[in-house]
């Protein structure tokens, strides 16, 4: 979401006359486009800001400005201007002021917008020359425990049927072959009458395009008719990102996630029965607060008996704001770290075990 984010504030300066430097060193202005899902990256962007001092003007944009807003010029004072998710549209004109001679003594805050005007997904700037990520919808409306999404990004808003098609069309005419469909909680978009697995065939339709793909989905919002288009749809991948963030029964409740294990398996059967072959990878939390070692194993259980080909995993990390944060955090830093290091190499042996057994089925 991030990268299209970046793409879009890359596009809207351009089209206002800005031009986009090789590096840091030759640019009169520096944005930083974040986010604020973990503390990790959030003391990355500090410091990195933190390395800048002169005359240089400094943005910070995404989940971080949403997050901190005004309180982030008190963190660090070289910051001239805070734009939030739905603000970034307001760029070109925040720098406007900024560059008027006043920005030493000026300091802007834009955080109020509830939702992004639809042109800026049309300027037509990718980095890259064959791929897009398209945004099909913006915020969330889940409210898991532990994510800051909801309260940074919104609620959960769809874009257009015709509007999103629109894009693509736009991106293949400019050369463009392979589109990833973005959303937070992708396979819930419904629009005028088009649900997701709809607009799969939609856009699977489109002459020129030549591979589709999707991030990220919700087990609770999976459903077989998802699993047909993924089976029967030519140019979509047949791989599922199905986050599980943990095997045991009273920590997905305590995550808000809305579905049990014994729910899950039940979609990766229905999945792998009608996707031969098809590619499952997930996220894991581990260290969640109040989980015991018992609940850490029967996650490493689950992950075995599924068998992802591969796997995005986490330690957890409080966000200031969500119910997570107020429970009793009782892990230690090195028990996380410990829980973190298993996983990741159980994780590990099973993608390479799963990696040669395709290559030799290949052979």
């Amino acid at each position: 979401m991030n990268v299209r984010d970046s793409e879009l504030i890359c596009g809207i300066l351009k089209n206002a006359g800005y031009k986009i430097c090789a590096s840091d060193k030759e640019a009169d202005i520096i944005i930083f486009n974040t986010c604020s899902v973990r503390q990790h990256a959030e003391d990355r962007v500090w410091s990195l800001i933190g390395s800048y001092k002169g005359s240089k003007i400094i943005g910070l944009a995404g989940c971080m400005a949403q997050n901190y807003k005004e309180r982030a010029f008190q963190r660090d004072a070289n910051i001239s201007f805070v734009a939030g998710p739905q603000d970034i549209y307001k760029i070109p004109e925040i720098l406007g002021k900024l560059s008027s001679g006043e920005f030493f003594e000026r300091k802007i805050w834009e955080v109020d917008s509830s939702q992004r005007p639809e042109e800026i997904y049309h300027t037509g700037f990718f980095q890259d020359k064959s791929h897009a990520y398209v945004v099909i919808s913006e915020g969330c409306s889940n409210f898991c425990s532990y994510c800051v999404v909801p309260y940074v990004r919104g609620p959960l808003r769809h874009r257009k049927n015709k509007n999103i098609l629109m894009e693509i069309q736009e991106a293949i005419a400019g050369g463009i072959s392979k589109i990833t469909l973005l959303g937070q909680n992708v396979n819930a978009y419904h629009e005028d009458g088009v649900n997701f697995t709809k607009l799969l065939t939609q856009v699977n339709a489109l002459e020129g395009l030549k591979e589709l793909g999707f991030f990220t989905s919700h087990p609770k919002d999976a459903n077989i008719e998802l699993f047909q288009a993924i089976n029967d749809l030519g140019k979509l991948s047949k791989t599922l990102h199905l986050p599980l963030q943990s095997g045991a029964d009273r920590i997905l409740k305590l995550m808000n996630r809305g579905y049990s294990v014994k729910e899950y398996l039940a979609l990766i059967d229905s999945y792998r029965k009608i996707v031969k072959n098809g590619l499952l990878t997930t996220d894991i939390i581990v260290g969640f607060p109040s989980e015991t070692d018992k609940e850490f194993k029967e996650t490493c259980g689950l992950i075995k008996k599924i068998g992802f080909n591969a796997a995005y995993i986490f330690k957890y990390s409080p966000r200031s704001g969500t119910v997570a944060a107020k429970l009793a955090d009782l892990l230690t830093k090195e028990e996380k770290e410990g829980r973190h290091k298993k996983i990741l190499d159980l994780q590990r042996r099973i993608s390479n075990k799963l990696r040669a057994k395709h290559k030799y089925a290949k052979a």
